[in-house]
C-alpha cells in the first residue's frame, strides 16, 4: 500500500498512521532540537545580561555556575529523550510525548520572543 499503509500502535493496537506521518513526526523531533537550542541561548541571554532566572529547578544552578555546562547537559537531556520517543515512535504514548514537548518548546520560544520585545522596543 506505500505511504497509505496505516501502521498500527504495538502497545494498544489502533491506527497510529502512515508513513507520511512519521515523516512529519521526525520533522517535529528535529524542530523540538532546534527550540530546545534557541530555549538555551534566550535564557543564557536574559540571565547573563538582563537578570533573569532560569525556572527549571534542575538546570538552575548551572545557568549560573557554568553557562556551557548549562547548555551541554540541557542539550543532551533533550536530545536523548528525543531519540528515547523517536525510536518507540510506534507507541501511542511516545508520538504523544513528542507533540506535547514539541508544542511546549514552541510556547517557551513565544514566550521568549515576547520577552525580547519588551526590552527593546
Amino acid at each position: 500500500m506505500g505511504d497509505q499503509e496505516i501502521l498500527r500502535c504495538r502497545t494498544l493496537g489502533i491506527p497510529l498512521g502512515t508513513r507520511l506521518h512519521f515523516r512529519w513526526l521526525y520533522g517535529m523531533a528535529k524542530w523540538l532540537l532546534v527550540l530546545n537550542l534557541l530555549d538555551g541561548v534566550f535564557t543564557l541571554i536574559w540571565v547573563e545580561h538582563f537578570g533573569a532566572e532560569e525556572l527549571n529547578v534542575l538546570l538552575a544552578d548551572l545557568v549560573y555556575d557554568d553557562p556551557l555546562m548549562f547548555m551541554v547537559v540541557k542539550l543532551a537531556l533533550v536530545s536523548l529523550g528525543t531519540l528515547f520517543l523517536w525510536r518507540r515512535r510506534n507507541n501511542f504514548l511516545a508520538v504523544t510525548s513528542l507533540f506535547v514537548a514539541f508544542f511546549a518548546y514552541y510556547l517557551v520560544l513565544l514566550i521568549h520572543l515576547q520577552y525580547s520585545s519588551i526590552l527593546f522596543l
